[in-house]
């Protein structure tokens, strides 16, 4: 099979890797092996990971915790799963992966420069881009477009846990939701349908940027998407 891609930005929440525990170890080494296989047929690959198998925005409310300071835990986690996603693929014999931080933390990240990442992603580096943008009041969905913008990524792959692409509703409020295979940036924002914030959608439209939406709970999603043997909805 032919890859789909040269370049590819790929999203995956914090939830994709969460078991009874905080990590399910099967889920972060088939997300890992995925990763190494497609990397070894050439695909050069970025990663950003969601937190939120660690901190969601609302237990700061619970908590009575300022907006911005339970923002910046979020950010934190991201950094927590990508450490750990790392030191996985390190563990699979795959040594050419480096955590980038848009927050800085010396002594196991290391500070987020585009030229470099875009050199790395060439020699076969898998990056992985964590603290979010490093601002507070931004998604993770308007990191990974940042970043899929930066180091000039073909397309955003933008996994799911369970749901194949974009409905016209909640698939699993409403059974009777439409599936919908191909969709301009527009049509997303007209229709506001929620495969990201607005401010990702925005970015990504006035970028011109590729988003391929799928399932990644299946056998081997992963690789089949980027080999373009998986269904999904590409909006472009």
């Amino acid at each position: 099979m032919s890859l789909k891609y040269k370049r590819i930005l790929l999203k995956i929440s914090g939830e994709a890797l969460k078991g009874k525990d905080i990590y399910d170890q099967e889920k972060v080494q088939d997300v890992a092996n995925q990763v190494i296989s497609l990397v070894k047929e050439g695909l050069q690959i970025a990663i950003v990971v969601g937190g939120g198998n660690i901190w969601r925005g609302n237990l700061s409310s619970n908590l009575g915790m300022d907006r911005i300071n339970g923002d910046y835990m979020g950010m934190m986690a991201t950094i927590m799963n990508g450490l750990a996603l790392e030191a996985t693929i390190k563990s699979l014999g795959y040594e050419k992966v480096r955590v980038y931080s848009s927050l800085e933390i010396k002594t196991v990240t290391t500070p987020y420069n585009y030229r470099e990442a875009r050199d790395k992603l060439s020699e076969g580096y898998i990056l992985i881009f964590t603290g979010g943008t490093g601002f507070s009041y931004f998604t993770t969905d308007t990191g990974a477009s940042i970043r899929a913008i930066e180091v000039k990524a073909d397309a955003l792959l933008m996994a799911k846990n369970g749901v194949k692409g974009v409905y016209d509703s909640d698939p699993k409020v409403n059974p009777n939701a439409v599936f919908l295979s191909k969709l301009t940036h527009q049509e997303v924002a007209e229709k506001k349908l929620r495969v990201m914030d607005l401010t990702s959608a925005t970015l990504s439209a006035d970028a011109k940027l590729k988003i391929e939406v799928f399932d990644m709970n299946g056998k081997e999603n992963i690789i089949k998407v980027a080999h373009g043997k998986l269904e999904s909805t590409i909006i472009e």
